[in-house]
Formats: structure tokens, sequence, C-alpha cells
């Protein structure tokens, strides 16, 4: 659906004085790229009229733009003799034309930056463009001249064909490589083995029959065209790996007529194949740098006038329609491969020649491929002037895209080029040359859609094809190309056609208005036509479309030929005016500039006005006002009305596809302007007129919606950017670009247009089919339109031709929507459609609460607007409750059962659809109606066998027992319970039983509180809490339910000795009933270590002191244990318990005292191992891994050591790879290793700055309980004194270590010496290690504080007891 648009036209002229004297004649006829200086070389001849026999040769230099005045670089004579006459064997004709020209090549090599002429007379001339004077060398000569010749793609290989009849392959230093005939007899190394499969005879031949396998053409019937030049043709492929030559032979015994061959040589050049012999094949040849096609020409039917007698014995040409000529396909084995025909017309009469050189009045003289290989252009001599077509293909077909005239000469006689010829590196810039100019013209890719926009937006989008334009509208249909919807015929008048050559020329460009379907054709010479598209946008019988021709003719203010229009396009129609355009058109001048033309038609009267612009190959924008691009990316406002041009905005580049949006807004305020830009880069660019940003950099197409910049990229994707957010994003040009939403699409798909009414977006295939999608952000912004205006019935029809959640008509706007509802049942009243919004409703993510409410009012309004129709639509908004209200469901079925038995039976039918069988029969059976539940039963096709007895069994039981047993089969446990209460007395047992069994405590004791049953109850639940070991709770109960032995049992052994002892009080148990309890409590409570209330117990209730005081002394008590002894008079005791309980505690601490000394030494040995381990070798200790390695399997799955790659237990190796399926349990067990601090990890350190904070804890304890032990010590024996200064010299001792190792430990250490602190790959396998992944560089000194050690409130000042020891 694209068309190549002219971007950019330049012309320069050589004037006679400046390359040629009087008396010769002179003409350009040839030019060369020169990439090193940007500059295009020219070549031309002089001849003198009177010596025919020597040339002058001038070589001219002017910039690659062909801009500024050409310069002389040099000037060399040349001999003409002419090259050997591929006619001369064996045919009539004797020389070649007099007007070919004497050079066949102007090539420069890169290499020597050399600028190569060969001319037909054999010589090789150099010209080395390096120099400060370049000058000719001749630096060889073929002998009998040169027929052709053509340079490799890579400049490194020559193939030339000489008046000898041989073909020579040559390096760029002209060494021969190779040397053969030119007409070689065999076929080449590719020749096809027949073995009949496949072959001729045993093909399919369609409506030709089996006459076409046996037919083959005789020698007589293959010519050659009268058109043909004779001269050889060598064209290479665009990988230089083959080329291809294409030879007339000439007539000989077994050939009657002289004919065209091609032929295939490799790079060595080596015969690969010969094509199959076609008749009426041309001389043109071109070989598409692709590679798939060789392309020649082929003329059918008679010649004109040739004789009778002669036509009789045939023409030579192909069997076809007299004039028919087509553009020929060959593939490299030299097969045929397709064909397209010309859409020349032949001006002879029927079997009469307009000349001799042209006998149909026109003839093909050179084709050629863009270096891109999508356009053919095609160089065709008429009689009345010279023409270029341009050519490209698409699905299959092949479009007339633009036609070039020659510029008619000085007296009016028709103008002529020189050469034609493709730029090698910018693919659509066609290089032309007169006799006397140059001129450039540079083409570019562009799609003519229409601009209209909602609710009249048709997506109709315009094709060229030569003198016909294909329109299709893509929002009421989808024609796939070449096809079109309507294919509009363009005829100008003759008096509107140019003069020369006279023809009905192809237009240049066409472009669509903004308000309706206006669609403006524009030619290059000055022609205007305007058409009123009529275009059908609704479905509906008639035409699509019914153009009408508003106006036709020339618009310029002055006449002339000297300006080129290449664009047109619409603005806003102003006031006054039917329609308004801008034509931009380049004057070709010494000092070209672009001119605007603004031209508004009121009534039928046409006013153009003029604007002139500051430089030229700028472009038009796509906008309301007239807005063009300068080459440096400035966007211009060009004011009709002042005749000036003011800049509004600025884009990084020059942005061929640029447009120019408003961006609406709720506020009213003035809408501001967006500038969009796409450049050949790729590169994606949106300014506001003050600051500009890049929005991608891989960008191939785009489009502009109401709402949405919509852009598709090389990686295949649809970006959707709102309007609104690149107006902001542009006010914060630090921030980020936000996430656009995306959508994939097909490899190498292009946008054609966009079409919002429709939802739609057209995209186009790189081999031309198109298709059409429903992106989800343009739907979405449709929708939110709808349903803000109230159109519910389109919203909900659009949501179910798009696959769109129906929920977004609630979360749109909730409470418009509620309030909405009966608005929305009006224009949705089909009943499926409700029924399908509520399931939607019931099975999306709005709030249980909502979805109820809306339930709730939807089946309000259906039930006052009509309960018979929409009983189902009522059903259904009950089920989708969530829970289901199933029950509200079947009593409305009750309801309607008596009144409408048939709508009932249908919707028991519905509801049963709806919701599963066996829960709608439980659901009807729980509400204890067996009608409801028969007639449920009975429409679910339930076996009569499996719930008749059951309901028969029902109905004999009285009525709360009945109950009882439809809540139990229903598992409606509490409720069954509140039955069977309700049941009768006799039936307590089994409801006891029943609580039991289903653990229904709580609403047992809720239903028999008050009663006489309730300490029964209580009892029952007493007993349940014992088993389960909860004695606390089951002490507490069995005292409520007036159960004190069973209390006292729970009591004790909940170790609650108080309200044991005070119920064996209350009781009046006998002293040793009370002893034995209490032996038994207190040996429990010293058991768990609560030997406090041990000893209270033993001495209130046993009576026991000196189990009491062992129990203190074992808790360490011993002033306590003292105070009880002395109240009891018991001294014997101190000597035999508390002396050796003092000396057995103080060396249990000695003990602790040891084991955390030795704990203490080795973590503080291996920090300092750590530390120096961490400076020293960081990438070791951390474990930095080169993240390019965690795609590579660095490990086998057995078992290894652990190594860099394995040490976090969660590293990107082959191990962790095919172990990754783990279950969430191993996870979970995994993340607990990790920080468990195991030898080798990187939280080892972390796990040892812990440990020695626990330390800490422990020694403050250890402490507490020494300063406890200390004053009995003293007070004691000399041995208890000794062993009390040896525990304050330890406790000393250790507390002053410990104090020096936290310190040392807690020490930071100098800036730079930590480990690095870069973050780690971020691919762990589990989001919950991530956190840990972050802070495994931290410093563990951050995450473990420095811990305090506690007061030595243990010391105490001690007497010298060494004397008396020594004593002892």
């Amino acid at each position: 659906m694209r068309s190549l648009a002219l971007w950019k036209v330049s012309q320069v002229s050589l004037s006679a004085s400046e390359f040629s004297s009087s008396g010769q004649s002179s003409s350009i006829t040839a030019t060369a790229s020169d990439f090193d200086q940007n500059a295009l070389l020219i070549a031309t001849e002089n001849r003198d009229a009177l010596n025919d026999s020597e040339a002058t040769v001038n070589i001219w230099k002017v910039g690659h733009e062909v801009e500024g005045t050409p310069s002389l670089v040099t000037s060399f004579s040349t001999p003409t003799q002419l090259a050997a006459n591929p006619w001369s064997r064996g045919t009539s004709k004797g020389i070649a034309h007099a007007r070919d020209a004497e050079i066949v090549s102007l090539h420069v090599l890169p290499d020597s930056h050399s600028l190569v002429v060969i001319t037909r007379a054999g010589d090789i001339t150099t010209i080395a463009l390096d120099d400060s004077t370049p000058s000719a060398e001749v630096v060889g000569s073929v002998d009998g001249g040169v027929m052709g010749a053509a340079w490799s793609p890579d400049d490194t290989l020559l193939v030339l064909v000489t008046g000898e009849d041989k073909l020579l392959l040559m390096t760029s230093t002209f060494d021969v490589l190779s040397e053969g005939p030119l007409r070689p007899k065999e076929f080449g190394e590719d020749a096809p083995i027949n073995v009949g499969w496949g072959s001729k005879q045993t093909q399919f031949h369609g409506s030709l029959g089996k006459a076409a396998a046996v037919s083959s053409l005789p020698p007589t019937a293959v010519g050659a065209s009268p058109d043909d030049d004779g001269h050889v043709r060598i064209s290479w492929r665009g990988d230089g790996a083959y080329f291809t030559v294409s030879v007339l032979e000439g007539a000989s015994e077994s050939e009657a007529r002289p004919h065209r061959t091609l032929r295939v040589y490799s790079r060595e050049a080596t015969l690969q194949s010969t094509a199959e012999p076609v008749p009426g094949l041309e001389h043109v040849l071109s070989w598409r740098p692709s590679g798939n096609l060789i392309v020649s020409t082929q003329r059918f039917g008679n010649i004109p006038g040739e004789p009778a007698a002669k036509a009789e014995s045939g023409s030579g040409l192909g069997q076809g329609r007299d004039g028919r000529h087509d553009v020929v396909f060959f593939e490299r084995n030299g097969l045929r491969h397709g064909e397209f025909t010309l859409r020349e017309q032949s001006p002879a009469e029927s079997g009469k020649a307009v000349s001799e050189q042209r006998r149909w009045g026109y003839r093909v003289r050179e084709v050629g491929w863009s270096s891109d290989s999508n356009v053919l252009s095609v160089w065709i001599e008429r009689e009345d002037g010279d023409v270029v077509q341009l050519w490209t293909t698409g699905n299959y077909h092949w479009y007339f895209k633009q036609e070039i005239a020659a510029p008619t000469r000085q007296g009016g006689s028709p103008g002529r080029f020189t050469s034609v010829r493709w730029h090698p590196e910018d693919a659509l810039r066609l290089i032309l040359t007169t006799s006397f100019d140059v001129i450039q013209r540079t083409y570019a890719w562009d799609t003519f859609a229409s601009l209209s926009q909602p609710p009249v937006d048709s997506g109709s989008v315009a094709v060229i094809d030569g003198t016909s334009i294909l329109l299709t509208p893509f929002r009421s249909q989808n024609v796939p190309p070449p096809m079109a919807s309507h294919n509009l015929a363009l005829q100008l008048p003759s008096e509107l056609q140019p003069p020369q050559p006279k023809r009905n020329p192809v237009p240049v460009h066409a472009a669509f208005a903004f308000e309706r379907d206006l669609l403006a054709i524009l030619w290059e010479h000055g022609v205007l036509q305007v058409y009123d598209l009529k275009t059908r946008l609704g479905p509906g019988r008639g035409k699509v479309m019914d153009p009408v021709l508003l106006w036709s003719g020339p618009f310029g203010v002055t006449s002339g030929g000297s300006k080129h229009y290449r664009q047109v396009v619409f603005t806003s129609e102003a006031s006054g005016y039917e329609w308004r355009v801008a034509v931009l058109a380049t004057e070709i001048t010494s000092d070209a500039s672009d001119i605007v033309s603004v031209v508004r038609m009121a009534g039928q009267e046409i006013q153009t006005t003029e604007v002139g612009l500051p430089t030229h190959s700028g472009k038009l924008v796509l906008s309301k006002d007239v807005l063009w691009e300068a080459p440096d990316g400035q966007m211009y406002a060009v004011d009709p009305e002042t005749k000036s041009a003011s800049q509004v905005a600025q884009l990084p580049e020059f942005c061929f596809w640029a447009s120019h949006v408003l961006v609406s807004r709720a506020d009213g305020d003035e809408p501001p302007s967006l500038y969009i830009g796409l450049s050949h880069g790729s590169k994606l660019h949106v300014s506001d007129g003050k600051t500009s940003r890049t929005l991608a950099t891989n960008a191939n197409s785009f489009t502009v919606t109401p709402t949405f910049l919509v852009f598709t990229t090389t990686a295949h994707v649809a970006r959707f950017a709102p309007l609104k957010t690149l107006a902001a994003i542009l006010g914060t040009p630090e921030e980020p670009l936000p996430e656009f939403e995306t959508r994939r699409v097909e490899r190498g798909s292009r946008i054609v247009t966009a079409v919002p009414s429709t939802m739609s977006l057209v995209l186009q295939m790189p081999r031309g089919n198109l298709e059409t999608i429903n992106p989800r952000p343009l739907v979405m912004e449709i929708l939110k339109q709808e349903i803000d205006s109230g159109n519910y019935g389109k919203a909900f029809t659009a949501c179910r031709k798009h696959r769109i959640d129906l929920n977004v008509l609630v979360e749109h706007k909730t409470e418009a929507f509620i309030k909405g509802i009966p608005s929305f049942l009006d224009q949705v009243s089909d009943v499926d459609y409700i029924n399908l919004f509520l399931t939607s409703l019931g099975q999306g993510p709005l709030p249980v609460d909502l979805v109820a409410r809306i339930c709730d009012e939807i089946r309000t309004e259906l039930e006052r607007k009509d309960l018979k129709k929409y009983v189902n639509s009522i059903l259904t908004a009950h089920v989708v409750k969530r829970p289901p209200d199933h029950e509200a469901g079947l009593a409305l079925l009750l309801r309607l059962k008596e009144a409408e038995p048939d709508l009932v039976e249908d919707a028991v039918k519905y509801i049963i659809f709806l919701v599963d069988a066996d829960k709608l029969f439980d659901t009807a059976l729980g509400m204890y109606d067996f009608s409801l539940v028969l007639m449920v039963a009975q429409h679910a096709q339930k076996d009569p066998r499996e719930y008749l007895p059951f309901l028969r069994e029902l109905r004999a039981l009285d009525h709360y027992y009945q109950r009882f047993r439809i809540d139990d089969h229903l598992r409606r446990y509490e409720k069954a319970l509140t039955n069977l209460s309700l049941a009768a007395s006799e039936r307590f047992d089994e409801a006891m039983a029943y609580v039991e069994k289903h653990q229904l405590y709580d609403h047992a004791i809720s239903i028999w509180c008050g009663t006489d049953k309730y300490e029964a109850v209580l009892d029952l639940y007493g007993d349940w809490l014992f088993d389960r070991r909860d004695f606390r709770e089951a002490a507490f109960v069995f005292r409520q339910a007036n159960r004190p032995d069973k209390a006292m049992i729970a009591s004790e052994k909940a170790l609650e000795w108080q309200g044991l002892f005070e119920l064996a009080v209350l009781q009046q148990l006998s002293e040793d009933k009370l002893k034995e309890i209490a032996y038994r409590v207190a040996e429990d409570l010293v058991s768990k270590k609560r030997t406090a209330e041990a000893a209270l117990v033993l001495l209130d209730y046993a009576k026991d002191v000196r189990e009491a005081v062992i129990a203190l002394v074992e808790g360490s008590h011993f002033s306590e244990a003292r105070r009880i002894i002395v109240l009891h008079r018991r001294s014997e005791l101190m000597e035999d318990i508390i002396h050796p309980g003092a000396l057995e505690f103080r060396a249990r601490i000695a003990e602790d005292l040891a084991e955390m000394r030795e704990q203490l030494r080795k973590q503080v040995n291996r920090l300092r191992e750590l530390r120096v381990r961490k400076v020293e070798e960081p990438e070791a200790f951390y474990g930095v891994e080169d993240t390019d390695l965690h795609n590579v399997d660095v490990m086998t799955d057995i078992s290894m050591a652990p190594t860099m790659f394995t040490r976090y237990t969660v590293a990107p190796s082959a191990v962790s790879k095919t172990s990754s399926k783990r279950s969430s349990r191993s996870k979970r067990k995994l993340e607990r290793k990790v920080g468990s601090g195991r030898k080798g990890t990187v939280d080892e350190e972390e796990y040892l700055l812990k440990s020695v904070s626990k330390l800490v804890t422990r020694i403050n304890t250890t402490q507490s309980d020494s300063a406890n032990l200390l004053p009995h010590l003293l007070q004691f024996t000399d041995e208890h004194r000794a062993e009390a200064a040896s525990l304050q010299e330890e406790l000393h001792g250790f507390a002053a270590e410990l104090s020096e190792a936290i310190e040392e430990i807690w020490k930071r250490p100098p800036e730079g010496e930590e480990g690095p602190e870069s973050a780690p790959a971020a691919d762990s396998w589990a989001a919950r290690m991530e956190a840990y992944e972050r802070q495994k560089h931290v410093n563990p000194l951050d995450k473990v504080p420095k811990p305090e050690l506690g007061k030595p409130e243990w010391k105490l000042r001690l007497p010298d007891v060494r004397s008396s020891s020594e004593r002892r």
C-alpha cells in the first residue's frame, strides 16, 4: 500500500561555453560516484563534425547533491574507431549507431581513488583523483575495441567483451585472469540432467492441452527485436558471485535469424548456464542485486511495416497480441520466471512502422535496479521524448509508481536522456543526464492514508498505479492488494497534458483531507485534481465509493517549466472556502529553493498564494496548518496572508515522515501541539516546540489517532503511546520514558493506517499482503468513550467481538454504571447477553460485596421490567454471587411453581445448567421442601433409586429429627445439633455422642446453657480438653461442671498447684494424701526448674524442711535455703546440704567459663582469618561472578567441592539449572541454610559476630549467678573462701579477655579495605532470596550491633585467704 514519493530534485546544467567549442557536437554520456569526496563525476564527449576519428573527453566534478558550479577535472583525447560490430557475423548490419557514446564504462576505484574510463576504441584510461592536477593515463588498450564492460560490486574484477568476440576477466590492476569465447556452444556447468521427471512432456499445461508437451520452437521462430541496438550487455549479481552476459547471436546454418542469448558466468568467468531461447528478447539487461531475478524485455506479435511475404515466415517475436511488450525475468539457471506488460501504447497505425529506429513509436533503452532491489527503472525512448518509468512489486503485482520525462531541448525538440543510473548506496536516488543537464531525483516510500477523524474516519488509502488510483476504505472492507475497492482512472484533457512527450502522465503525489474524504492528486508539471470520494461509512448496498471530480486544472501563479511540483497536502478548511491545499515545489534555478503554493477553492474560482521558503529539499508536514520541515529538522509555519514562514519547532534531524497533532484536554484549555517525525535512520522523535525526545531508535512506521501515537519497530512490536503521556514527558525531559503498551506483530510489518471508529490497525507484510488487527489500547479507548457516553449496547458488542472482559463496563466508572443499570438493561435486553454479563461479573476480579450489589440491582430491575421474561437472568443473578445464593433462586421457583408451571420447568433446567445438579439437590433438600427436591431431581435426571428410599425414610420421621437427619446428611453439623436438641429429651445421649463425634462443644454449650444438662455438657467438654492435654483449660471446665475430682487431676497435670491444694483442702483430704500429692507436685516442679515453688510446696503441705532446702540449693537459692534452716532450727543441714551444694555450683560455673573461653578464642581467630582474606582475596571471599558465565554449563551434575560458583548455593551453574525444579519445602529449607554460618560461606563472619554477642549474654547471666554465690562462699570454710577468690579471678580474667575481643572485633577497617560494594548479578532463582542477594556485600558490623558487657556487680573486697590456706 506504499507509493513512491518524490523527496528531492536537483539539476545542474553544463552550458556550451563550459565544455564545447564551436563546430563540435557535445554531450554528457556517463557519470560516476566518488564517495571519498562525496562528489559526482561527469564525462562529456566533444566530436568535431569535420573529423570524427577523434573525440575529446572532459571529466567534470560536482557535489553529490548536484549543487554548485561544475569544475573541470581533466580532459583527454581518444580515438573513435568503433569496436567490432556484433552484427557483422552473418548479418546485414554494418556499423553501430552513430549516436552511441564512445565511453563504455566510467567507474571510480575506491582503493586507489582513481577514475577508470573505458572507451569503445579499446583504450583503458585512469585518472588519479588525488593529484593536484589530475591527468589521464592510458594504461592499456584492447585489440578490436570494447563492446561492453562491467565492474564487480566489490570493485575487484572487470568483465570486458572485445570486438574480437572474446570475454575477458581482469583484476582491478588490469591483469587478465580469464579469456574465452563470447559465444560458446556448450550449455554450462549447470546443464540439467533429463531423466523425464519434471520435463516438459510430463508437466501440466492447462488449457493448452497435450499438444504443448510435444511442441517446440523452430529456429525460425526465435528472432531479435528490430529495436535491438546490437550491443553487448553485462550485469553482475549483487554479491559479486555471478554475472550475466546478453549477446546478439548472428544467423548461421542452424539459426535462421539473429537472436539474443543470455549466459550466466561464475566469478571465475566459468560458464554456468545458458538461457532458454526466447523469441523477441531485447538487448536490455539487469541482474537484481538481491540475486533472484535477471531482467530483460520481450516483444510480441508482428513487426509494423514488415512486408507481407516476410511476415508469413514469422516475425521472430513472441506469440501474442500485436504491440505487446513485456518485462521478462530469468533465474540464474536460465529459466523464465514471470513477467509483466509495459503500459506503453503504440501510436502507429495497424501494420505501419512509426520510424525505422522505433517501429512501434518507442523502444526500451535500458533497465536498472535500485541498490535495495525494490525499484525497477525502465528507460523508454519515444518519438516525442524519453521517459523513465519506475516499477515496484507487491503481492506478485507490478505497480507503475512514477514517470520521469526528459526536459525538452531548446527549440522544442524532444528531450532525450543520455544515461540513467541508480545511486550505488542511496537506494532511492536516481541520476539522469541529458546532453547538457545532470538531474538527480531522490524518492522515499510514503503511504497516502485518509486523515479524517472519528466519527467520519473512513480509513481510506490510495495507491498510485500508473494512471489509476487504487482506493480502499478500510473502515468498510479490507481488500487484499493488488485488488482494491475502487479503481479511479485518471485521464487529463489534452490541454492539461505536458507538451512533450504528449501522454496521459502518472501523478506524482496524492493526499486526503482532514474533515471528509476529499482526495487531491498532483502532477509534476503543475496540474491538480480534487475528488470527493463519497465513501460509504456503514454497511449497506451500493458502491463503497462514488468519486466526483470537484476541480481540475493548473494552479501555478506563473507559467514555465522551472518548477517541479512534488507534494500536496490538505489543510484545515478556512471559512468561506470549500477546500484548501498546500502544494510544494522546487524551483530549478541557480539558487534553488522550495515554494509553497496555497490553493483555495471558493465557488468555482481558485485562489493561489505562493510563499518562498529558506532552502530546498524540505517537505510539507501533515497538519491542519501549513507546516514545512527544512532539511535540518526545523519546522516552519507558513502564513499565506503575510507570505512568510516562522520557526515553530525543531526536531533533532530531518524526518521525511512527519505529522503535527493537537492533544485534546479535558479542561478546555488550548491544546498543546506535538510534532512527530520518523527519520530514515529509524529514529522516532517527538517535540512540543520547546523540547524534543527520541521515543525509539528502531521504528519503521507510525500513525496517529486522536489519542495514541502508534508505531512499529524492527523488533516486530507495535507500541501505543498515549498523546497525553507524550505531552507530559516533554515537560519533564529528565524523567525516563514510560513503558508503553505493546503488541507483537508479524515480522517486517508496517502500518498502513488506523481506523479509530472500528478500533482497527491495518498492517502490511513485506510480501504485500494485509492484516487488520484490533489492538487492545485502541479497543479500550473506544470502549471508554462509549461507556462515558452511556452507549452500553455498543460497548457490550465491542467487548464480545474483541474478547474484552465484560467487567470493564463496571470497572471504568462503577457508580455511574450502577446508576445506569436501567439504561444498560434497555440497550442490552437479550436474555442471553444479560446472562453472559452476569456470569462474567461473577467470575471476574471485582470485590464480593460489589458483585452482590450489582447482581441485586440488576435482579430488582429485571423483576420490575418482566419477571417471566427474565426469570433465567434473575436466577443467574442469584447464582453468580460469591458465595452463590442457591436458596434464593430455588425460592423464586417455588413462588412461580403454581402460577407458571411451564416457565418453572424451563427455569429449573436452566439453573441445573448453571449449578451442579447434586449441589442444587442438596440445596433444595436443605430447604426442607420435598416437592422442590423432587422437581430438581426429576429435571436433573437423577436415578430415582438413589433418592426415593432416602426421601421415604425422611418422611417417616418426626419434624425436628427429620431436619436433623437432613442437616447431618448435608454436613451442616451445628444446625443438625440444634434440631436434634429440639427433637426430644430422650435423644440427649444421642446428641452428646453427636457432639463428641463432630467436636461441637462450643455450640453445645450455647444450646444447653441455663438448662439442667449444662453440667453434663461441660463434663464432656472437659474430658475432651483433658485428652488433648490442655490441662489448665480442662481444670477450669471441670470446676464449672462441679467435678472437683477431675479438676484436681487436671490441675496436677497442669502444675497449677495453688488451685490443686485449694481443692484438696476443700475436699478435706487426709494429711497423708496431701503429703503424697505434695511430693509428686514438688518433683514435677523441680524437673521444670521451678525449685522455689517446689520448696514452698514441700514446706507448706509435706512439712519436709530437708527436701525443701535441697530444692532451693539445686536452684541456687542459697539465701532462702539458709533462712529456712535457721527458721526451722535445722543447723545440721548447713554442712550436709549448703556447703557441698555451693562447691558444686562453683564447679559448674568454672566449667561454663572454660567452655566460653575456648569458644571465644576459636571464633576470634577465625574472624581474624576471614578479615585478612576479605582484604587480600575479595573475589574469592565474596564470590564475584562473571555474568557472562550465567548461561554456560560450568559444572556437571555430579557432587563436587564448593567453588566460587556454588558457595551461595544459588549460583547459576549447571547444578542449579538441573535442580531448578525444587519444591517449596526444599526452597524454604535452602533459605534457612543461607545465613546459617556454614564454614566457607559469605555469611560466616556475620554468624561469628552473632555468636560472640550471644556469648556476652551468657557471661552476663553467669556473672549474675556468681554474684549470688560469692557472698555465701566467703561466709563458709577456708576452702569455700579460696574457691570464691579463684572464681573472682577467673571471672575478671575472662571479662577482660572478652572486652578486648569485643573492641577488636567491632573495630571498623579503614576506608577502601572492605570488600567490593557492587551488587551481584540479579538472577537468583527465588524471589525470597533477592533481599539476601542485595545484602550479601553489606558489612556484617552494620548488621550485628556491638554487645555491652554487664557491670561487674559480683566483685567483692576479699580478705587475704592465701596465708590461711598456707597454714592449712
